[in-house]
């Protein structure tokens, strides 16, 4: 059984008892969550699409924790004139486990 759920304006694929990392959330670790734009549910053969959500389903997971990703490398020039900047950053996620899916 998996779902596919929109947070913070992503899509995500999800399973229960998988992890995922979404754009920081504003809950405290061991915070309980619950997703409600669930925007397909697949039961074993039962498909339910939603126009634009499925009614009465939602995810719900449990916040285990904030990280942070790897470090992207900005870097800029512009030939002959002597400019290079090199800038770095780390996107701030929230790690995700999904604890069930009801439909």
């Amino acid at each position: 059984m998996y779902a596919i759920v929109e947070i913070a304006g992503q899509q995500f694929k999800v399973e229960e008892n998988k992890y995922i990392y979404t754009h920081k959330l504003d809950s405290e670790e061991g915070a309980a969550v619950e997703f409600e734009k669930v925007l397909l549910v697949d039961n074993a053969d039962n498909v339910s699409v939603g126009a634009p959500t499925v009614e009465g389903a939602k995810v719900t997971g449990k916040v285990l924790g904030h990280v942070k990703g790897e470090k992207v490398i900005v870097f800029k020039k512009k030939r002959r004139k002597g400019y290079r900047v090199k800038n770095g950053h780390r996107q701030h996620f929230t790690k995700v486990l999904i604890e069930g899916i009801s439909n």
